[in-house]
């Protein structure tokens, strides 16, 4: 099959958990024999420009299409997610491919043109703080044209399936993300780096973004007496007034690390020596850093949204959600009982990388694309469902 893959920021790059599953899903397709094209943007990585990496046109196989766009956080997708399903409309595609909702605003196009259409809703964007105005209302009718439009809709949880079905009446297909069994690393580079030993800190990795909880996190850590560090790591996102405030709410104590974007060596270095991995989100989709936090064998900390919890099962330890005190009773209990923390490092490995697997994931998404799409339509019906589903689209969004 031909494939496009629409929505991401770029590949290869770890800017957010959309990324680490295009790429996942693209390269193992490409194994099997498919033609995969990703639709990735021009600008620069959201943690900076000194992340930005060389543009490449093929990637592991997959071919790589650039997408100019603005830098301008408001109408990056929309501008993104026009250009490229243009483009997408012309390439004789058998799948387009749409991940997160805010490219799924152009689903409708290739859908009246009788290509086959499938979205992955990553997560309830709309409802993430960052986003507020034009941006806000812009995700949510990305997310109707994806109940109305997609020939195929996937969700990565229980509770994202369920909002579906209660919100639009849509059923959608619950296909989690997977995660691959790493090889745990000594520290080396982060001991060099950092001074970090081997469970001599916490771990907190996610983009530093409101939603993902680090306030709680930051100041639950702050009352608690304890040699340890408080290791942050993750890019901003557009979200330079939130890691201002976080950042103040640090800065009096030293235990606590801003170490910014990682990858690569080092990346895997923190992962494989934490004491404690912290997620106090209070939206998800499915977090990509929880699945890799528990295939390096920590001990995970997070809030208990259905998201999260679904993830960790009793293989973790779960405080009530945006409850600071919580969180600090938990945090208190594993610090003073390593044997609990060596219990469940232990157990989350196998757990884990049994539970999610990425070969059983594309295999699960083939078959979606391999569903037969509605007949193709003549130039007349394009020109006329065009414009009946622009006018639909303009009415959608007054409401």
């Amino acid at each position: 099959m031909k494939i496009a893959m629409i929505g991401h920021k770029r590949i290869p790059s770890r800017e957010g958990g959309v990324e680490i599953v295009v790429e996942k899903l693209a390269e193992r397709m490409v194994a099997q024999g498919h033609e995969v094209y990703a639709y990735n943007r021009k600008g620069h990585h959201v943690s900076g420009k000194e992340n930005d990496v060389k543009a490449v046109k093929e990637y592991k196989g997959i071919h790589i299409i650039t997408v100019p766009t603005f830098e301008k956080k408001s109408f990056n997708a929309f501008v993104y997610s026009v250009l490229a399903t243009i483009h997408a409309l012309f390439q004789h595609y058998d799948v387009i491919h749409y991940h997160a909702s805010g490219s799924c605003a152009m689903l409708w196009l290739p859908r009246l043109f009788g290509i086959h259409t499938v979205a992955t809703i990553h997560g309830l964007d709309s409802q993430r703080s960052k986003w507020g105005g034009f941006a806000s209302r812009y995700l949510q009718f990305g997310e109707r044209m994806a109940a109305k439009y997609a020939d195929e809709l996937i969700v990565l949880s229980e509770g994202n399936r369920k909002y579906f079905k209660d919100m639009y009446g849509r059923n959608a297909t619950l296909i989690p993300n997977g995660v691959e069994k790493p090889e745990l690393k000594e520290a080396k580079l982060i001991l060099e780096r950092y001074g970090l030993k081997k469970k001599s800190y916490i771990l907190f990795l996610a983009r530093i973004v409101p939603e993902k909880g680090l306030h709680y996190l930051i100041e639950a850590f702050k009352d608690i007496a304890t040699d340890k560090k408080l290791c942050i790591v993750g890019g901003t996102s557009h979200s330079g007034e939130y890691v201002e405030q976080v950042v103040k709410m640090a800065e009096d104590d030293p235990r606590i690390m801003f170490l910014g974007f990682q990858q690569g060596a080092a990346l895997e270095e923190l992962f494989s020596n934490a004491y404690l991995y912290v997620l106090p989100s209070d939206v998800e989709g499915m977090p990509i850093s929880l699945l890799e936090a528990m295939s390096y064998g920590n001990c995970c900390v997070v809030s208990n949204i259905v998201e999260n919890a679904d993830v960790v099962e009793d293989k973790g330890v779960t405080f009530e959600k945006s409850n600071v005190k919580s969180l600090e009773k938990e945090l208190k209990n594993l610090l003073e009982d390593e044997r609990i923390v060596n219990m469940l490092k232990a157990e989350s490995r196998e757990f884990i990388t049994m539970k999610y697997n990425w070969d059983e994931v594309v295999e699960k998404t083939i078959q979606l694309y391999e569903k037969e799409p509605e007949k193709k339509v003549s130039a007349r019906d394009k020109k006329r469902r065009i414009r009946a589903a622009m006018a639909n689209g303009i009415a959608e969004e007054k409401r």
